[in-house]
């Protein structure tokens, strides 16, 4: 048998053994999904698009624009947040707030995080868009732009109402989004906190912080007719996972079966950076410019997902423009590399100016043409 066919049915016999195993996972939970957060790969998939109630978990949405709020400016964590009776009335999980009660966006964040509070939510919501109504409308439209094509959102809290479905994949998607945000895992990853000065105790729902090797995210949600929910994102070395388990018959099981998933994820499948954000990974030249020369560079870390010990078999392929014509835009692509894995191309990604560069006047011009010929007469 020849090298090449040697490693086609190596592959071969590899995959259709982590797919058993994946198989044999034997899930309780309605729909699942494991993802790879860096490049939104699939490892494992059970129904991904059935859409379901989501509980509690619906406020990884709440939590996404409330921190792209914090993000951008729009609002301030050390903002005091005014209780409506709208937030007051909020049945399920709550931390009791007061018509009027004044509430740190901080504090807020803690109580959504953590407690999966419903009338933080709502406060939180008005305060960034002015009603519920709004906020669910924000929360509607984001879930688009993200790709959530199966999610239609009520409320901005998961409480039960008719129509509010998502899937694990929107949720895994949303959930995606989330973690590009580090400040989040200050409220993520906290595990025990409290409100009014240490006199409300708060404890994180999220089992799997104290469970799980590298835990640190994200929401957990229950209803009697979602059942048992959960979005949880951990992170090991270069890898980071998130699994979504949507309808578990009950908490632990829910616990559980998302940890199965992770530990699936991190026993095959390694992330492996192939370029990171500003490395130049060539030179260009630049025709009638200011300067003769451009770097290309990648604007932005790049990753790819491989079987476990695959990653020293990944090779890099640079295809650079000849040439190009001043004006450069540093916007403009002026190459594309490709990662190869046993001479399959895997990923390709576009690579950019390192700045940009002004055409030249007719004065440079011709000087670059004098300096030319002084220096090959």
């Amino acid at each position: 048998m020849s090298k090449k066919l040697l490693v086609t049915a190596l592959v071969v016999i590899s995959l259709l053994i982590n797919t058993a195993y994946a198989d044999g996972l034997n899930l309780k939970a309605k729909s699942a999904i494991l993802m790879e957060a860096e490049t939104g790969e699939i490892l494992y998939e059970k129904d991904i698009h059935k859409p379901l109630p989501p509980a509690s978990v619906t406020k990884v949405m709440t939590l996404l624009l409330a921190i792209e709020a914090i993000d951008s400016g729009k609002i301030k964590v050390t903002d005091k947040v005014v209780t409506s009776k709208h937030a007051f009335d909020m049945g399920g999980t709550q931390i009791y707030l007061e018509v009027g009660e004044e509430m740190t966006v901080d504090d807020l964040m803690k109580a959504i995080a953590m407690n999966s509070a419903n009338d933080a939510s709502v406060a939180l919501a008005e305060y960034i868009a002015g009603t519920e109504e709004n906020f669910v409308e924000m929360m509607n439209k984001r879930a688009k732009e993200l790709g959530a094509k199966n999610t239609t959102f009520k409320n901005a809290t998961g409480l039960p109402e008719e129509g509010h479905l998502t899937t694990v994949y929107d949720i895994a998607m949303i959930s995606r989004e989330l973690v590009k945000h580090p400040s989040i895992f200050n409220y993520l990853t906290n595990k025990i906190d409290s409100l009014r000065g240490g006199k409300f105790s708060l404890i994180n729902t999220n089992k799997l912080l104290w469970r799980y090797k590298g835990a640190d995210g994200i929401k957990t949600g229950s209803t009697s007719e979602a059942l048992y929910c959960m979005a949880a994102t951990a992170k090991r070395g270069d890898t980071r996972l998130i699994a979504v388990v949507f309808g578990a018959p009950d908490s632990e099981t829910r616990f559980n079966e998302t940890a199965k998933l992770l530990d699936y994820g991190f026993a095959n499948f390694e992330s492996i950076k192939v370029a990171s954000k500003g490395e130049v990974l060539g030179k260009i030249k630049v025709l009638k410019g200011k300067k003769d020369m451009v770097e290309a560079i990648s604007p932005k870390d790049e990753y790819v997902v491989v079987k476990k010990g695959e990653g020293k078999n990944i090779k890099k392929e640079l295809e650079l423009k000849d040439y190009v014509k001043a004006p450069v835009n540093k916007s403009s692509s002026i190459g594309i590399v490709k990662i190869l894995l046993e001479g399959k191309v895997i990923k390709k990604f576009d690579i950019y100016p390192a700045e940009e560069v002004k055409k030249a006047n007719l004065f440079e011009n011709f000087s670059k043409v004098i300096n030319y010929w002084l220096k090959n007469k």
